[in-house]
């Protein structure tokens, strides 16, 4: 049985607008009221943590520290152990200051070269109350790279990332199969366990 929600509005900590929309996909189903940290006016946090913990914590915390409300983050990033786990936790920056995909893309695809194309995308969600609790959930889902992108669906590295089990790219996959399987869907369900539902 699920739980209510009696926290009021949860501030979705992000800036990313594909984010907001997956995740505030993600919450429809339990009612709860959301509001994306961009609409408060706060600002998006320097990320300066080691680990995607550390990352989604920090923005969960800066939310809820600003804005006095329960604030929910993700910190996600697509992980090549071909390339020593880069750009994981810097999958962003890749992308530049102008947040350029394409040419993030193309830079996994030159360094990779013709080394092995396993991949894994990995998103941490952080729940942060304003009584100073957070909580975090780790999802990750496993997959191959495919040269060149296809697809325009999704966002980040989607078009480049095939699941196990799958043909297309999550760049060109329904959106609603996509949120049964992805890195964040699974971290999503952990929190879901941990906050919705009664053992």
């Amino acid at each position: 049985m699920a739980r209510p929600w009696a926290a009021g509005k949860l501030v979705i900590a992000s800036h990313n607008p594909g984010k907001i929309v997956e995740i505030a996909a993600l919450l429809a189903p339990y009612s709860i009221a959301t509001v994306p940290a961009v609409t408060l006016g706060l600002p998006e946090p320097e990320e300066t943590g080691a680990t995607f913990e550390d990352n989604a914590a920090l923005k969960a915390c800066a939310a809820t520290s600003t804005s006095g409300l329960p604030a929910l983050a993700d910190d996600s990033g697509l992980v090549v152990p071909a390339l020593g786990g880069a750009p994981g936790i810097y999958s962003a920056r890749w992308a530049g200051p102008g947040k350029n995909f394409m040419a993030a893309m193309a830079r996994v695809q030159r360094e990779l070269g013709d080394r092995d194309r396993s991949a894994h995308f990995v998103a941490v969600l952080a729940l942060a109350r304003p009584d100073g609790e957070t909580l975090l959930f780790r999802g990750e889902v496993y997959g191959r790279l495919s040269f060149p992108p296809r697809g325009e669906r999704g966002f980040g590295y989607d078009p480049i990332f095939i699941p196990d089990g799958y043909s297309e790219t999550f760049g060109e996959m329904d959106p609603a199969i996509k949120d049964t399987i992805s890195h964040r869907a699974r971290a999503f369900e952990k929190l879901v366990q941990a906050c919705f539902i009664r053992e």
